[in-house]
């Protein structure tokens, strides 16, 4: 089937919630960073295409209808060309409130990879490290304005790269309307989901 949505924001802009609503809409399973740590096999390809090894898309995202969150968010570009008909999702937030999420979250979590001890959780963070890190972030993600920088640079490339037309910009705080609306589906009884990770990202720092 392939992927329908291609999530293009970077982590820590409420990618774990929009995971959630993806899901609840049907668009599921969604591939998340939560999705490698669960599932250790993925791994090794992940590398691979880091460092820049072509990569068998539709086997390695075998199963899912849409892709949130890094690693998959860096691959945006690619993604976008190999799945012509599925739509993007650029989901943002406040520059300053995305960095401090950030900081204190996946900047935590990288700088004390040492201290994992859960195997998987270890070799999902030797793949993700150094594609957050380096790739994304030019070996400069704990300088503030730089990775600010960053951030407003990929986001503009985005919107400069996909045809408004395949493209929603989207912050979760705006709820269910938007993304429906995006995606041709009706909007759900209930609330949209609130899922916040800072909680687990403790729990594997152990702080």
């Amino acid at each position: 089937m392939g992927l329908s949505v291609i999530g293009a924001g970077f982590g820590r802009t409420g990618t774990l919630s929009l995971k959630g609503a993806l899901e609840q809409l049907g668009f599921g399973p969604c591939h998340h960073m939560a999705e490698v740590f669960a599932h250790p096999e993925q791994i090794p390809v992940w590398k691979q295409a880091t460092a820049g090894a072509a990569v068998d898309w539709d086997k390695l995202l075998a199963g899912y209808r849409a892709t949130v969150d890094w690693p998959s968010a860096y691959f945006w570009r690619e993604l976008a060309g190999f799945y012509p008909d599925a739509k993007v999702l650029l989901s943002t937030r406040d520059v300053d409130a995305w960095y401090a999420s950030f900081s204190n979250t996946i900047l935590r979590l990288i700088a004390a990879q040492d201290e994992v001890t859960v195997p998987a959780v270890r070799a999902a963070l030797e793949m993700g490290a150094p594609l957050v890190s380096t790739k994304v972030f030019g070996g400069r993600a704990d300088d503030p304005e730089h990775a600010k920088a960053v951030f407003r640079a990929h986001e503009a490339e985005v919107c400069r790269t996909i045809p408004a037309e395949r493209l929603l910009v989207f912050d979760v705080r705006e709820g269910w309307e938007p993304l429906c609306a995006f995606l041709g589906v009706p909007v759900p009884d209930g609330p949209f989901p609130r899922l916040n990770d800072a909680e687990q990202f403790k729990v594997l720092t152990g702080g």
